[in-house]
Order: C-alpha cells, then structure tokens, then sequence
C-alpha cells in the first residue's frame, strides 16, 4: 500500500533524517552525508552515522501510525524524509508466516518464514533499491545504475521506470532468463558482461568515476545498504516488539545478514524491544562460499573465489560484508554453513510442500542450511527461529525443470483416471 504525500505528513508530522555523516567501519574516520562509500584513509566501506537523540524521537506508536510498507521506519532511516522526492513501489511489511509443518519436518519448536517474495518485484531487494533510489534523487541524480545478480536488476530497472529516473543496469551475461526478461521489461538500459558478478561489480566501480550516475551498490551503497535493516524491524515488530531468539539469512555479498543484526541491536537501543540475546546463523550455497569457509577454518579473511552454483542470487565471490558477517555470527553465538547445488533443490521443494511457499534458489539454501545446522546441533530446535525468503520461485525455474513434471498424463476418461490410480 502506498500513502499520499499529504497523509503521511498527518501521521508524522515531526519526523527528521537522523543520518548526520558517513562514519568509516574501520578506522572512524567520519565525511559529509554524500553519495561516496570508501574511506580514503584506510580504503574501508563507510555506513550511515545517525543522530542518537533524533533516533530516539521514533516510538512504536509512531511507527504503527505510519503506512503499511517500510516506511513506516522512515525515522530510522537516511533517506525518503521528503515524500515528495521518496521513491517507492511500496515494499516491505511483507508476511511473516508460521511454519508449524516445516518445523514439524525438522523437529523444531517454533518456526517462521519472513517472505520477502511479497515485495513489489518479488525479491527483499525492493527495500534497498526504494531507499538508495530515494537517496539518489535527493542529491540530484538523474540516473541510477547498478551491477547485479537479478534480483537488484529487476528492482532497480522498476522503481527507475516508476520516477522517471533513467537506469542502466549491468549483469552477467548467463543470468537466468526470468531475471533477464523481468529486467528488460521495465524499458531501461540492460547490459550483460562476458563474465560473473565480480567482473561485472569492478566493471560498475570503473564507471561510477566516470559517469555521473548513481551507482546503488558503488557510490550510493551506504544509503542502500541501510534499507535492509526494515527486515529486521518487521520482524521484531510483527512478533509484538520482541526478537527471535535464532535467525538464518542467505548471504550474497553479506550485507543483508549485518544489517538485520544491526536493526535488532538499534531497536534494543532505542527501547521499542527488550534487548533479549539472539543468535545469527548465515548461508551459502558450496558452490561460492567464501564466507563459510572463513568462518569453517576460524580466520578472519575472506578468500575470493570464483562462484560455481545455481544459486546465481548469491553468486557473489568477493562479498564486500564477508568479514562483518562474520564478526555478526561470531559475536552472536551463531555459525555460517554452506549445502551442495542438490540441497538447494531439495531446500526449494521442502519450503514448497510442507508451507506453500515457493523460494527461489537463495530461499532454498536458507532451508537447506537450517537442515544442515540442526543436524549438525548448532542451532537449537526449541529455541524460536526466523528463516528469510529473499525471492520469489518463478524467477530461478530452471533447476526444478527436470523434476517439475506432471504426476501423470492420461487421456481425458474416467477410466484413465481410475487406472493411473489418481483417486487414491
């Protein structure tokens, strides 16, 4: 649902931006509130800095007075204060569902899958894509770009079409054709590279010094990044202001499992919940698991590689956040896991059959990864668990095609039914 400028001012007439500055995550070194994202002292990303005393002027009466979609946060957010530069499809305030049958499966207590497949382009990447669009048109772009795996390609192209913004969208050129054609629909500027994710992303780095474009993960990806945390709010929120006590998130370049830690540690903060221990539990597919295998050997450092999976949304073989995903799941008391390409198969189907929810390939190595980590006993069955669904099924088909058949084909009798057996 979308809220006309003039009712969200009459919900929340006081609202403020409480970002202040770009803070290095490395050094501290702090710049001006800009589209830049590296520091030049220590070449680290940089992250939104926020005024602690604006922060603290949100109440949850004043976040459920807000729209029905993640700006209902727009208090804890660095951009969108102005409705009439926001840009948005109305993302967010996706459902959070009870899984009983799957947790029955695995031998779980309580259980939920947060489905971001909801979203307006079917993927969490609405979020990120209607704050970092948002913050782009405030500083006066008129064009936003972007390196992708499908999913960001899609939103991109779609918010861009729906502000007059032109966008220019780069992926790999063996993207699934669902992504592709779900890209292109939108009218903008679709380029595919001869090569995977990273040469695509070193690409969009060269050209973000050269074209005066807002690039949405180079230049702008301090305010995108941010979008990501309204995962963490919902859920708190939709669970009556408290925290899960276990999540699992699909990591790509990392930055969505830092940022669902870091809306939880914000909310706890700010007093809209009680601070409660929870632990964060990442997945990969093996096929591009540098993270996993960082946190598997105990090290610190993410080795690149290159990605080799079906699960081309997380294909992602130098993942900027690897290192802070880490430090999450580490300092949480949680662990990073990885599942084969037929996991992530048989993890698409389970979500399917026992909740009717069709995830795309990330989803599957979700389900697949929080099976591995019960059996394995890093994740505690009776402890309450969120998993997140970051896409919707239809747009990474391909996998399933040789397994997605009809149970039978008959002829158009009664008889034929009975023989097949079909009404057994």
């Amino acid at each position: 649902m979308t809220v006309a400028p003039e009712r969200l001012a009459t919900i929340n007439p006081d609202v403020v931006n409480p970002a202040v500055s770009l803070s290095c995550r490395y050094c501290g070194a702090t710049y001006a509130l800009s589209p830049t994202h590296v520091c030049i002292e220590c070449f680290a990303p940089l992250e939104i800095a926020y005024d602690e005393s604006a922060l603290r002027r949100v109440t949850r009466a004043s976040i459920e007075a807000g729209p029905t979609n993640l700006w209902r946060y727009v208090g804890l957010l660095p951009a969108g204060h102005d409705p009439a530069r926001r840009v948005s499809l109305g993302a967010g305030w996706t459902p959070l569902r009870p899984a009983a049958r799957l947790a029955a499966e695995l031998g779980m207590r309580t259980l939920w899958v947060k489905d971001d497949s909801a979203n307006p382009t079917h993927s969490f990447k609405d979020r990120v894509v209607s704050v970092a669009l948002s913050a782009a048109r405030e500083h006066g772009y008129t064009t936003v770009a972007c390196a992708s795996t499908g999913n960001l390609a899609q939103s991109v192209a779609a918010h861009a079409a729906s502000a007059g913004l032109r966008s220019v969208v780069l992926i790999p050129h063996d993207l699934e054709d669902g992504k592709t054609v779900s890209t292109a629909v939108y009218g903008g500027t679709l380029v595919a590279i001869d090569g995977n994710y990273d040469d695509v992303n070193r690409l969009c780095s060269e050209l973000s010094g050269e074209y005066e474009w807002a690039f949405v993960n180079v230049n702008v990806r301090p305010f995108y990044a941010e979008g990501s945390k309204t995962l963490g709010y919902e859920v708190a929120e939709q669970l009556g202001w408290r925290l899960p006590e276990q999540v699992v998130v699909p990591i790509a370049s990392g930055s969505l499992l830092t940022k669902i830690d870091k809306a939880f540690g914000e909310l706890g903060r700010l007093g809209l919940v009680e601070p409660t221990p929870y632990r964060v539990f990442g997945a990969q597919a093996q096929g591009c698991n540098p993270v996993a295998a960082a946190f598997a050997r105990g090290v610190d450092t993410v080795a690149p590689m290159k990605p080799s999976t079906i699960a081309k949304s997380l294909s992602i073989g130098n993942p900027a956040d690897g290192p802070y995903a880490l430090d999450v799941a580490r300092r949480t008391g949680g662990a990073i896991t990885d599942v084969t390409d037929p996991e992530i198969v048989e993890g698409i189907r389970l979500l399917a059959r026992t909740e009717g929810v069709f995830g795309e390939t990330a989803g599957g190595v979700t389900v697949a990864c929080l099976r591995r980590l019960l059996r394995e006993g890093l994740l505690d069955p009776d402890a309450e668990t969120v998993i997140f669904n970051t896409g919707d099924g239809l747009k990474t088909l391909d996998p399933l095609v040789s397994t997605g058949k009809p149970t039978a084909t008959i002829r158009p009798s009664l008889a034929a039914f009975e023989t097949a057996g079909l009404g057994d």
